[in-house]
């Protein structure tokens, strides 16, 4: 797999097209992180991992957000930075995702943070995905 992130995303966009409730993805430091951050932003109900047994592989099983009419929270999720194309911003060129009302999820030297947190704290890093 040479995108893992894009993977993960393009799981979680399928599974809210197919109304599932959940979706297991395999699991790495990067993709917690970013589930940490959809749940700290509303847009997940909660995530935990999972260790198969006998083995060491960890499963990152997402529990996906809907509305009380059935409809799904995130109705945008885009990968930005790909392994071919990396996009990196400073802090002060990080733009607001649909006027504020979204966020984007970056990497920085201070960690894994959304877009509004890094113009804060004026750091620019790669931007991973935009979702709203």
């Amino acid at each position: 797999m040479t995108d893992p992130i894009s993977d993960m995303l393009t799981r979680v966009r399928n599974a809210i097209g197919a109304r599932h409730t959940k979706v297991d993805v395999p699991a790495s430091r990067l993709k917690i992180e970013i589930a940490r951050i959809l749940k700290e932003e509303g847009y997940i109900t909660n995530f935990n991992i999972k260790t198969a047994e006998n083995s060491s592989i960890r499963t990152l099983r997402i529990f996906l957000r809907y509305g009380p009419n059935g409809e799904s929270v995130i109705t945008h999720i885009k990968r930005v930075s790909a392994p071919s194309r990396r996009v990196y911003l400073q802090g002060k060129e990080i733009p607001k995702v649909l006027g504020g009302l979204g966020i984007s999820i970056l990497t920085t030297s201070h960690g894994v943070m959304t877009g509004k947190k890094a113009r804060k704290a004026n750091v620019g890093g790669e931007i991973l995905c935009e979702i709203y």
